[in-house]
């Protein structure tokens, strides 16, 4: 199934697959500056984008394993939802949940879609 996407910002990337067999498509930050989350902070970082999901369907965002586990950076809803009727801007709440701060820059892979 394919998606009718939106670029709502000239610096944005459209989602996309690592290899044939990835189940889920990439999200990257669209951001103006850098965003340092300290231990146990979180910020909401927009991806530039926005999807049209079909009606009955939904599509979710998960945390990527690579930030999870090497820096404990994942979703502060562990898990979100896009449901068939929204078409604002995709946004990721993220969390620091290690010990140490981590700088978020644009164009960096901050979640995946499936």
């Amino acid at each position: 199934m394919n998606l009718n996407a939106k670029l709502l910002s000239d610096r944005a990337k459209l989602p996309v697959r690592a290899t044939d067999g990835s189940a889920g498509a990439d999200l990257y930050a669209c951001i103006d500056e850098s965003i340092t989350l300290l231990p146990m902070q979180r910020a909401l970082v927009s991806t530039g984008i926005a999807i049209s999901v079909p009606y009955g369907y939904a599509a979710f965002v998960y945390a990527r394993s690579g930030l999870a586990v090497k820096h404990g950076i994942t979703l502060s809803n562990c898990v979100g939802v896009i449901d068939s009727d929204y078409r604002g801007e995709i946004k990721v709440g993220l969390i620091n949940q290690s010990d140490l701060p981590y700088t978020i820059e644009h164009g960096e892979r901050i979640a995946q879609m499936v």
